[in-house]
């Protein structure tokens, strides 16, 4: 008996010398988290970069725990105001955010203002900065060949505020339209890589370039010559996309129809002259590698050089599809 008792209070001892040491850690590592010696100073007035505001941006504060320090710079006392823009918070708001990440206020010493303003850093992007963006933008999206632009006008709303960082941008046009005229143009702006602001600018564009114009009226059906154009730099934003500005397109060929002095000619108010009409005679060639056989044929459709009209060959009365070679011979091709 007397060894068993003996075993039972050596149990008794040893787990009251466990908990007693358990009770010492847990009060020792209380004291070093709530730390009586910490002191938190607010500042009145604070400007910072974030969308985040730290009580370590916004307070100094001392004591001789590190981790816990860096616990209290942690803390999020609330959301920042746009770039540009300040909000106020209160004394009584900061001792909330506190006590809500479990600070015991009684245990440290917090010196704090009635309200503290914060106020977000920015960037300002002038309008003249984004007009100078748009401006090179179309420079080098515009076809220079024999061509002159000239921006008559780039009209920005309103400057741009954006937060502090890497700013980058990105410029669009809609892709249905070409960079001519009255024209709406987006920049993008980003932030360390994320889109922060969209603004539209207006640019009024003259693209100037060679045209051929009539000198004067000419009929319909006539033949062009030399005579009757000259070439004119015109804006190309204010003609169809089809006008014509090479003088050898022209000539030797005929209007379509009547066409005005001093308007621009079109691909489609143009085009060659018929060198044959229907019920002309000709001679249809069908040709290959190793055989070639004429025979005399009667034209069903007016035609140009290269163009395939229906032609009866005579001798068969068969429609065949040939090619307009000159004002006499078509040619079939294989």
């Amino acid at each position: 008996m007397p060894n068993v008792k003996t075993k039972l209070s050596k149990l008794l001892c040893s787990r009251l010398l466990f908990i007693l040491t358990l009770a010492s850690i847990c009060t020792l590592a209380a004291d070093l988290w709530a730390d009586p010696t910490t002191t938190i100073r607010i500042r009145d007035r604070v400007e910072i970069d974030g969308a985040d505001v730290l009580l370590g941006q916004i307070a100094t504060i001392e004591g001789g725990d590190v981790r816990y320090i860096q616990h209290l710079k942690d803390i999020v006392i609330g959301k920042a105001p746009l770039p540009g823009d300040s909000r106020q918070f209160d004394r009584q708001h900061m001792q909330m955010r506190l006590k809500q990440h479990q600070i015991d206020l009684a245990r440290v010493v917090v010196e704090a203002p009635p309200h503290v303003e914060i106020i977000r850093s920015h960037v300002e992007i002038k309008k003249s900065e984004i007009e100078k963006i748009v401006s090179e933008f179309i420079v080098q999206q515009t076809p220079r060949k024999n061509r002159t632009v000239r921006i008559k006008e780039i009209r920005v709303p309103d400057s741009v505020i954006l937060s502090k960082g890497r700013i980058t941008y990105k410029v669009t046009a809609p892709r249905s339209r070409q960079l001519m005229g009255r024209c709406p143009i987006a920049v993008h702006f980003s932030v360390n890589g994320h889109t922060q602001k969209k603004v539209w600018a207006t640019a009024v564009i003259e693209i100037l370039g060679p045209v051929v114009v009539t000198r004067k009226p000419l009929g319909r059906h006539k033949p062009i010559t030399e005579d009757d154009i000259e070439v004119q730099t015109l804006d190309l934003a204010n003609l169809p996309a089809n006008v014509l500005n090479d003088p050898d397109a022209v000539i030797g060929k005929r209007t379509k129809r009547a066409i005005g002095a001093q308007a621009p000619l079109r691909a489609d108010s143009i085009e060659l002259p018929p060198l044959v009409k229907r019920g002309d005679l000709v001679v249809i060639i069908a040709e290959s590698e190793s055989l070639k056989i004429t025979t005399l044929g009667q034209v069903k459709k007016k035609g140009c050089l290269g163009e395939r009209i229906p032609v009866v060959n005579l001798d068969s009365k068969k429609v065949l599809h040939a090619r307009v070679v000159d004002a006499n011979t078509v040619k079939i091709d294989y």
